[in-house]
């Protein structure tokens, strides 16, 4: 009976990562100005799962990330992943997700999240954490590619937001979204989002995010990718209306120069503002080291979309040095 017992919870529990994030590997500098340093310690991943041929289910702090979209994601749902960032590190959320793989490469997803609180990817309201959230996706094969339809239901909390006047706990939110990519000679793709609260809150009762873009590796030395992406983002009181709308390109290059060297950059452009952004990387492979130098030349008013946090280390012009240890 013992053995059994052994054998059932070897099964079950397959895979269990605990992971503490120390962020010390970064330092950023602004020449003849200042220098910044950031750190902190901080649950980054706990989570279990469970896994057959078809079926994977997982419970705990963990990363839940979806869509056909390359830099400028609207089902940016559950993380903030930055682009500019090589490690491509976001803070999670505690969830519940289930995921079923058909013999017909059809699969769906069904998720539910629990004591989460701070605003993701798009959000501006955060969630009320003590509320679950739930929602679920479905995606299909289609000729030369696939495309997806997923649902988000969770309640907003804007009681800490002095920018309201009217003040609760419970905002009802539905959130819709649909994507698809298909690989020809280029790849192409399409993804959007639609966000609506079930009670007025102004502008911000409804968000559409469209995103389309296109990417191709040219045959050019060792072979020269690049990607474009346009951006459309806008908030409205009636749904669809676009009359609060900001439009972004993007365009991105990655090169390998080497064996061990690879040169890669950003362009975005806010056609509301008239502002660019430019960010440009040189990644260096050691042994177990990997070396970044990255150097940038923004607007002092940073106001790229769904970029939080690290988006301070980019404003104004400057370079930022990484030095990363794996093992």
């Amino acid at each position: 009976m013992r053995t059994d017992l052994k054998s059932f919870f070897k099964i079950i529990i397959t895979k269990i990562t605990k992971v503490f994030h120390f962020n010390i590997e970064s330092f950023a500098l602004h020449p003849f100005d200042e220098s910044e340093s950031d750190g902190a310690i901080k649950p980054y991943r706990f989570w279990m799962r469970y896994s057959t041929d078809q079926l994977e289910l997982r419970m705990g702090l963990q990363k839940i990330n979806f869509g056909s979209a390359s830099i400028l994601r609207p089902l940016m749902w559950f993380d903030q992943m930055d682009p500019r960032d090589p490690l491509h590190l976001t803070d999670g959320v505690w969830a519940l997700l289930g995921r079923y793989y058909f013999l017909n490469n059809v699969n769906v997803w069904l998720w539910g999240l629990y004591g989460n609180h701070d605003p993701r990817g798009w959000e501006i309201i955060p969630s009320n954490r003590k509320i679950p959230e739930f929602g679920g996706r479905i995606q299909v094969p289609v000729p030369n590619g696939e495309m997806g339809l997923s649902y988000h239901f969770r309640k907003a909390d804007n009681r800490d937001m002095p920018m309201f006047t009217d003040y609760t706990s419970e905002i009802p939110e539905d959130r819709f979204g649909f994507d698809a990519r298909w690989d020809l000679k280029t790849g192409f793709w399409i993804e959007g989002s639609w966000t609506r609260k079930r009670i007025d809150l102004g502008t911000l009762t409804n968000q559409v995010i469209l995103n389309a873009g296109i990417d191709y590796t040219f045959g050019l030395g060792n072979g020269l990718y690049m990607a474009y992406e346009h951006l459309i983002l806008s908030y409205d009181q009636k749904p669809l209306f676009f009359e609060n709308r900001t439009s972004f390109s993007l365009l991105t290059a990655s090169y390998p120069a080497g064996l061990f060297d690879n040169l890669s950059a950003i362009i975005y452009y806010n056609w509301s503002s008239r502002q660019v952004y430019n960010f440009a990387t040189w990644q260096r492979q050691f042994d177990k080291l990997v070396f970044y130098l990255m150097a940038y030349w923004n607007p002092e008013g940073y106001a790229l979309p769904a970029q939080t946090g690290s988006q301070n280390y980019f404003s104004g012009k400057g370079f930022r040095i990484m030095l990363v240890f794996n093992h």
